[in-house]
């Protein structure tokens, strides 16, 4: 019998992320892990008319990629995700790896290489994703390497991952929650859209940076599932003071703890690490848009009470803000250009605040 969180999962993807409607081309990639998932998101598309093509990969083909890709092969743009990307009405992607850190030991050099190879499909999406010409939508099927990266127990992975998607028994209509969080979130964007200078402040950060000029995205489900932030892209050269991130930074497969930076003028200027600094230094020489922040975001998912070195679901966690080296989304205003897009997060639940322009916005991890 099918686990009807499972059921609810794939409406709220189909129906309220991607909306998917009659004649729509459909991508669903994803890896075997996911069956059940697929299968039900499968079903839903054809109910609604479109017509969904099955991208399905090897639970550990990342792994047997780089253990045998030479550089032609590191270099080359894969196919089939292209054709998704500058021909498809939606692209639904399911993250259900075994390992989640499988490229810890892969050399950074390799994966730079296939990050370029990937930038092109990523920048398509993000333009398509812009002008709403393409509805790609995230999410996750929990498995057992998910909750052992958590610490979790699987059953109470599931759990937390229903929970915070709310396609659990609780919530009788997911559609209806997720629209309701759409209109709440757009309150919010009402009232910090349109200021100009942003300050943080707490225990873990002394950072001011400018907004104007530049729009906030309502993240409520729409290209992520969980859901739960609001963002922007910050004038690139506004960005000045330090922030020690509360959470590890995670990256294809590898934690970077205790990062802390230092802004001039934009720019990270100094960047320390306890742990795994080298790969954070390698990461900010990609190219000259990796030193500057692509993203400025609030998380608002409370649902989300713990970190669980998922960037998915971490950068959503009720109480914190994050931020974003490289890639900026233009839709924002962001000019940043990077190869990168790399999340980091910092907790503001105790001692801290936001003030726009001077007044009080966020206080100890809730909106005044």
């Amino acid at each position: 019998m099918t686990d009807p969180r499972i059921e609810k999962l794939a409406k709220i993807v189909v129906d309220h992320s991607a909306y998917v409607s009659p004649g729509d081309l459909v991508a669903i990639e994803s890896t075997i892990n996911a069956e059940p998932l697929i299968r039900a998101v499968y079903e839903l598309v054809l109910q609604r008319g479109g017509h969904p093509h099955l991208l399905l990969r090897l639970p550990d083909e990342d792994e047997l990629f780089f253990a045998n890709a030479n550089d032609s092969q590191l270099d080359f743009t894969p196919t089939f995700q292209r054709t998704v990307t500058e021909q498809f009405d939606v692209y639904l992607r399911i993250r259900a790896e075994n390992n989640p850190r499988a490229l810890t030991n892969v050399a950074p050099e390799r994966q730079a290489r296939w990050q370029k190879a990937q930038s092109p499909i990523r920048s398509q999406m993000i333009r398509r994703g812009g002008d709403k010409t393409l509805r790609w939508v995230l999410t996750l099927f929990p498995t057992e390497g998910y909750a052992k990266e958590a610490g979790m127990e699987f059953k109470k992975y599931e759990d937390f991952v229903y929970n915070a998607c709310h396609a659990n028994e609780a919530t009788p209509d997911p559609v209806a929650f997720w629209e309701n969080i759409e209109k709440e979130q757009a309150e919010i964007v009402n009232r910090i859209e349109g200021h100009d200078k942003v300050k943080l402040m707490g225990p873990n950060v002394d950072l001011s940076l400018s907004i104007k000029g530049r729009k906030f995205r309502n993240s409520s489900g729409q290209h992520n599932m969980p859901d739960g932030e609001i963002y922007t892209g910050p004038v690139e050269s506004s960005v000045n003071g330090w922030v020690k991130f509360t959470y590890p930074a995670v990256s294809q497969g590898r934690i970077v703890e205790g990062v802390e930076l230092t802004f001039e003028k934009g720019r990270v200027v100094n960047a320390t690490a306890d742990k795994g600094q080298e790969f954070l230094l390698t990461m900010l020489e990609t190219d000259v848009g990796a030193r500057y922040l692509g993203e400025f975001a609030i998380g608002t998912n409370f649902e989300i009470n713990r970190f669980t070195r998922n960037i998915l679901f971490d950068e959503k966690l009720g109480g914190t803000f994050h931020v974003a080296l490289g890639m900026g989304y233009p839709e924002t205003g962001s000019l940043n250009t990077s190869i990168i897009h790399w999340d980091m997060i910092c907790d503001m639940r105790k001692d801290s605040e936001i003030r726009v322009d001077g007044v009080v916005f966020y206080r100890d991890g809730k909106f005044v």
